[in-house]
């Protein structure tokens, strides 16, 4: 029973560090299509009609802005590594 138990949590566990790793590549990966499409060759305007307005096309847009949305477990993971950094260095009284 124990050991059926110790399995789930570990599945468990490994279900949330790929659910990590998987939220860390979205925010790369949007900005990567992006600059695809910013720079892309003009075959690729097929979804997108060119603005005066805007130097970029509707797609690089609404990639970038999926990318900025997607940014905060970025975030989390330099504030955490940040306040490790902060608190791992302890000195004591006589050192």
């Amino acid at each position: 029973m124990f050991a059926a138990k110790e399995t789930a949590t570990s599945l468990l566990g490994q279900a949330v560090d790929v659910g990590r790793w998987l939220g860390l590549a979205a925010a790369p990966t949007f900005a990567l299509i992006a600059w695809i499409s910013a720079v892309g060759s003009a075959g690729m305007t097929m979804c997108s009609a060119g603005s005066r307005f805007m130097p970029i096309n509707d797609m690089a847009l609404m990639y970038l802005l999926m990318s900025l949305f997607h940014v905060a477990p970025w975030l989390k993971l330099f504030s955490a590594r940040s306040q490790h950094c902060n608190t791992s260095v302890a000195q004591t009284q006589g050192d």
